[in-house]
């Protein structure tokens, strides 16, 4: 069995036109779906899932960039999208993170998003479950 190093709590309540809660009160949005409510704010799981996936990826992008003794700054915005599933006639999603690194250049960029993508929880998790698209670029310090 693995170590579990720590464990997050949410709630929700009325599916995707409901609220969620972590049990810690951090989180507390009230849900509205999109695709059908377009005159109320609210979240959605795929914006969390966002959040999420962007700051997990992110943070094993400067893990990776460390053991190998690279200096960088990254920012790494996740877009993940709803969408009809061809095969069963449901929903499904996809993700396209877009890494910007400072600090390298374009092939080092595409090594270490690629690196990360093997080390980081998400990709992990979502690895032959949903297209995941890499959009590295190496982008210079503005002066």
């Amino acid at each position: 069995m693995n170590d579990v190093i720590f464990t997050s709590k949410a709630t929700a309540k009325n599916g995707r036109d409901g609220h969620v809660r972590s049990a810690d009160g951090l989180i507390d949005l009230n849900l509205v779906n999109p695709a059908t409510d377009k005159e109320n704010k609210g979240s959605n799981p795929e914006q969390l899932f966002a959040a999420a996936y962007s700051a997990c990826f992110d943070g094993a992008l400067n893990l990776v960039a460390s053991n190998q003794n690279k200096k960088i700054e990254s920012e790494t915005t996740a877009e993940v999208d709803f969408m009809k599933d061809p095969v069963d006639g449901g929903f499904k999603i996809a993700a396209t993170l877009h890494i910007e690194i400072e600090g390298v250049n374009p092939e080092e960029a595409e090594e270490l998003a690629q690196d990360a993508h093997q080390a980081c929880p998400y990709s992990k998790a979502t690895r032959g479950n949903i297209d995941v698209t890499l959009n590295p670029k190496a982008v210079e310090k503005p002066s």
